[in-house]
């Protein structure tokens, strides 16, 4: 009797004693805001009706959060949408699970370039250039104009981060869109693209995440902001804004969805991600937030009156540039540490 007690005290202390994450549901994580309440309605409301308990949470990004998480035993996070870069970076430190196309649907449902070793394409956004319609009449040139406080005078917001920010940068100040990386690659082009950025910093606002850009515009804090543009769209249809952007010479990039090491939830977290990956499911989310799909099949689906406002808009890809993520990957790290002591100095 006495062994029986001891052993069944061990197990009932190793049950209590046992890791959170070995009990929890399955955990999406995404950017929060207007793109993450389409999110529920397109994907995470309806997979819960499949019979998979699902919860979402938000995240502002950064390798940082996600090395925390999996170097300290701690992770309790199992599909997680991540931004170019990351996805590759954290694809080489063992971050994520090495994804088999074969469990999502297979690489031929997605469109060319958009499934990784360790990911799969989420959806494709470009950081624009937007402004309060109602309250600027004379809509800017583009980022020239973002640039220069005298002709248009107030703050302006960007992004706290040195990624975009160097880019749009050196394209105000007169380098091609085509040649940006090129002169990013040179010490000459950083030092440039920072005294570019000095020209404005007193009138510098600096935003975390994507809910904040159309957030400043309406209170009126600033007069211009950078911005992802399905969050403004979003805000015009949601709370009958009149805000605008321009697309002009605006990077575009991919986020992708990734799979967290040892997630107790592998399987789980591959349904997940086979269901966000139909084509009729994916068509629906546009509607809600105006960002590109990755799915092969559902840019057909989609309802011919969003397309206009879609980054993927064939007339606004030729107006745009690609982002760079193999740029970011070198030098992402020393990029990060001058923003830091630079963003920290006014």
């Amino acid at each position: 009797m006495k062994t029986m007690l001891i052993t069944t005290l061990a197990a009932a202390a190793a049950v209590l004693s046992a890791p959170a994450f070995a009990q929890r549901d399955l955990t999406v994580v995404s950017w929060g805001g207007a793109y993450q309440d389409g999110q529920k309605e397109v994907f995470f409301k309806p997979f819960n009706a499949t019979g998979t308990k699902l919860v979402d949470e938000s995240w502002d990004g950064g390798l940082g959060v996600l090395r925390t998480k999996i170097k300290g035993g701690n992770n309790n996070w199992d599909v997680v949408q991540v931004e170019a870069d990351e996805l590759e970076v954290g694809c080489d430190e063992g971050l994520y699970e090495k994804l088999d196309a074969s469990r999502i649907g297979g690489a031929a449902r997605y469109l060319p370039g958009t499934v990784h070793a360790c990911g799969v394409g989420a959806i494709i956004y470009n950081l624009v250039l937007a402004f309060d319609g109602d309250r600027m009449k004379t809509a800017p040139n583009g980022w020239s104009d973002f640039f220069d406080s005298r002709k248009v005078p107030g703050k302006r917001a960007i992004r706290n981060g040195a990624k975009w920010n160097l880019e749009i940068a050196l394209i105000a100040d007169g380098v091609p869109a085509r040649d940006v990386y090129k002169v990013l690659a040179t010490p000459a082009g950083v030092d440039r693209a920072f005294r570019k950025l000095d020209s404005i910093k007193p009138d510098l606002v600096f935003w975390k995440s994507g809910a904040q850009p159309p957030q400043m515009l309406a209170a009126g804090d600033v007069v211009m902001t950078t911005a992802y543009n399905g969050r403004i769209t979003a805000a015009n249809e949601k709370d009958k804004k009149n805000f605008r952007m321009v697309w002009k010479d605006t990077p575009y990039t991919m986020d992708s969805w990734v799979i967290m090491k040892g997630t107790p939830h592998k399987a789980s977290a591959e349904k997940l991600l086979e269901f966000m990956g139909r084509p009729d499911n994916q068509a629906r989310l546009p509607k809600y937030v105006r960002y590109g799909v990755t799915a092969a099949g559902a840019a057909p689906l989609v309802d011919k009156s969003l397309t206009a406002e879609l980054p993927t808009n064939p007339d606004i890809l030729k107006q745009a540039f690609a982002e760079n993520p193999k740029f970011w990957i070198d030098n992402g790290d020393k990029l990060a540490e001058r923003w830091t002591k630079w963003a920290g100095t006014k």
